[in-house]
């Protein structure tokens, strides 16, 4: 297995560790927490490099995925990681990772993985 399908995997499993690691009904806990934020920090950034890795065919094949703004949040989480906002974090946690989740489902389903 390799190319889209090996990314997709990844993708979801990043996916699946920070919901291990965050219950998005306890905002506290996350903020309280400087190991959780690591964990999901660098989850985040290897999930964001995982969706640059996926051809342009598929991106383009799923509009419906912000793919500039992964790739922004990328920039962010490696290069201006003192800047790193957790509230903005959270709602990313709590508001557009299910999102994310459904569409990368959908789109493993696509290629059979």
């Amino acid at each position: 297995m390799k190319g889209d399908a090996l990314y997709l995997i990844h993708i979801s499993e990043c996916i699946e560790r920070i919901e291990s690691y965050v219950d998005v009904r306890d905002r506290q806990a996350f903020m309280a927490s400087t190991l959780i934020q690591d964990a999901v920090l660098r989850n985040l950034q290897v999930l964001c490099e995982s969706t640059q890795q996926l051809s342009e065919s598929m991106k383009a094949a799923h509009p419906e995925i912000e793919w500039r703004q992964i790739a922004g949040l990328r920039n962010v989480l490696v290069h201006n990681y003192l800047g790193v906002d957790l509230e903005r974090v959270w709602l990313l946690l709590s508001q557009d990772l299910p999102a994310l989740e459904r569409a990368i489902a959908a789109m493993r389903e696509e290629l059979g993985t």
